[in-house]
């Protein structure tokens, strides 16, 4: 290192170490925690809601409180989804179920402190791949275009076939409700809108929170609701989360280290971002894994590996954001506005310019990380309270929490209805052993999909060899064709169930 960028760090110690970054970051890293916790309240909104203090802040201070909140709040939606299966966030979703039955196995602790080590390692991983290799990743990243994103889209829903512990089938039931829920609104190439049925709240489409929190919730609530003058469950008495912690990190250190990989290469995808990071993760990680049997027990394997991957993304999504300004996730589209307001152009000459607040930036990451530690150790063991409060309590503030975070996205009440039809969906579904979780994923991934579809064609003028005459679109064509031609592989050979004869 050059004097001049040995100059450049020191400065970005001096910026950063200042009583007033320091101190917005303590005060983000909480409000992202709170946030994070609160169902149907994302990482992207709480960072919205920062854009108007960061009118009146420096410009390390204000990313500085960006990247704590983001970081805190992906992992804070741990915590309702292990203790009363409600993902704070959409990156949770993708192992609430594993981590909700490890507390009913009476093991929260075990399952939350898994999910605090794994998002410190994979956020730091994340940052410091952000440091070494940015403009290698970047220069990935934008070799991809539409027919790229279109197979990545799909190979998504291919991982979705594994994310259902039950039957296939029921798998591809949900996977395709899900993708009917996608089409919802106006149609992308004609403009026309579609199953609105005159509906003007339904020509924008079914948003995901909604969705996401009734399917998850509100099926939960009603069988707590079933049962509410069936005495409490055992509250399982508070451990440390540090006990044998690094024991199950070493076990499972493979799948960290794939989810820490594959987080921060997702994160790097314009567009992609922490939640799909978690969905491909948690998938590979069963798919992979010796005992796939266990997932959906509440196994800590597939935690492991998603959970490093959500943190990872974080840091993965900036890559792109700072060395070309393209935003890798809806938050680094946030943070460009911010950057151009306050006279940081994203791109390579962001290097040349202002060296220091990159190296602050960078500085910061590890920072909002390593406090996640002791918050989140502090957050953890102030959750057990939770699993005391009486059900005919805990149930209509958890229903009026998840209300206020329906209607927070859009300030709609038509949100709320969404919600809660969701749910009850949700809920017949779950009674039939159809899984949720597939259609969750259809619905994220199903405008990505469509909307590079149509205009690969467009482009194309209705070529479709257009989708395979790019190399990497070509491999993950490749790739996704000969996952589906194994699982239906293993299906065929799979042994029928023996006949029962039945005596007339």
């Amino acid at each position: 290192m050059d004097a001049g960028h040995m100059d450049a760090v020191l400065k970005a110690f001096q910026i950063v170490f200042s009583a007033n970054v320091l101190g917005v970051i303590a005060l983000a890293s909480l409000l992202g925690i709170l946030i994070g916790a609160m169902p149907g309240l994302t990482a992207v909104m709480g960072t919205a809601l920062l854009v108007p203090f960061t009118f009146f802040m420096e410009p390390v201070p204000a990313i500085a409180a960006i990247v704590a909140l983001s970081a805190m709040a992906i992992f804070a939606g741990d915590i309702p989804a292990a203790l009363v299966r409600i993902p704070g966030t959409p990156a949770s979703a993708a192992y609430a179920d594993e981590c909700y039955k490890l507390t009913q196995r009476g093991e929260p602790w075990r399952g939350l402190g898994i999910c605090l080590s794994t998002s410190v390692i994979g956020g730091i991983f994340g940052t410091i791949v952000l440091i070494l290799a940015a403009p290698t990743l970047a220069r990935f990243a934008t070799a991809f275009s539409t027919p790229e994103y279109f197979w990545l889209g799909v190979l998504g829903l291919t991982c979705a076939a594994f994310l259902a512990s039950g039957a296939p089938i029921k798998a591809l039931i949900s996977l395709c409700l899900g993708l009917f829920l996608s089409t919802i609104g106006i149609d992308v190439g004609t403009g026309q809108p579609r199953f609105t049925f005159g509906s003007m709240e339904l020509t924008g489409g079914i948003d995901l929170i909604p969705v996401l929190v009734g399917f998850f919730a509100i099926p939960e609530l009603i069988r707590q609701m079933a049962q509410r003058d069936a005495p409490l469950p055992a509250v399982p008495p508070y451990t440390s989360i540090f006990r044998g912690m690094l024991a199950d990190l070493w076990h499972y250190r493979i799948q960290i280290f794939r989810g820490n990989v594959s987080g921060t290469l997702i994160g790097a995808l314009p567009g992609a971002g922490a939640d799909i990071a978690a969905w491909v993760s948690y998938a590979t990680s069963r798919r992979l894994s010796k005992q796939p049997e266990k997932f959906g027990t509440g196994h800590l394997e597939g935690v492991a590996e998603a959970g490093a991957a959500n943190n990872s993304a974080l840091a993965g999504a900036w890559v792109p954001t700072l060395v070309f300004g393209i935003p890798g996730d809806s938050i680094t589209a946030i943070v460009i506005g911010v950057l151009y307001l306050k006279g940081m152009e994203p791109g390579p000459a962001i290097f040349l310019k202002t060296p220091e607040l990159v190296y602050a930036v960078f500085i910061v990451f590890i920072l909002a990380n390593l406090l996640m530690l002791p918050l989140g150790w502090a957050v953890i063991r102030a959750s057990r309270h939770i699993l005391k409060v009486p059900r005919r309590v805990l149930v209509p503030i958890i229903l009026m929490a998840c209300m206020v975070g329906a209607y927070a996205i859009q300030n709609s009440l038509f949100d709320v209805g969404v919600m809660l039809s969701m749910g009850l969906l949700g809920y017949v579904m779950e009674e039939n052993d159809i899984p949720v979780a597939p259609a969750i994923l259809a619905l994220v991934l199903g405008k990505v999909i469509e909307f590079n579809l149509v205009t690969t064609l467009i482009k194309s003028d209705g070529n479709w060899l257009w989708l395979v005459n790019r190399p990497i679109a070509a491999g993950l064509a490749l790739v996704t064709v000969a996952i589906w031609a194994a699982t239906l592989y293993a299906l065929l050979k799979r042994p029928a169930a023996p006949r029962v004869e039945t005596s007339r």
